[in-house]
């Protein structure tokens, strides 16, 4: 497992109800399963959303490492 830090953006801080989290997780996959179970209101925004481990968009397979940055960018609308 790496220690973690989650950032979230725009409507997933809304679901989420803060601006960032520590987290353990051994993937961006268990990252996804675990703010689901934990925040309801986030699994719908994280399924829609962008993953970026250290500014890369990423897979869901992805491994993570301690101290590794994971952000939610959630679709968003501009004009």
């Amino acid at each position: 497992m790496a220690d973690v830090t989650v950032r979230y953006w725009a409507g997933a801080r809304a679901a989420a109800g803060r601006d960032d989290e520590r987290l353990q997780a051994s993937s961006v996959a268990d990252v996804v399963l675990s703010l689901s179970a934990r925040t309801p209101a986030l699994g719908p925004v994280l399924a829609l959303s962008s993953l970026l481990v250290d500014g890369r968009v990423v897979r869901a397979d992805v491994s993570l490492a301690d101290g590794q940055v994971v952000e939610v960018l959630p679709p968003f609308a501009g004009g």
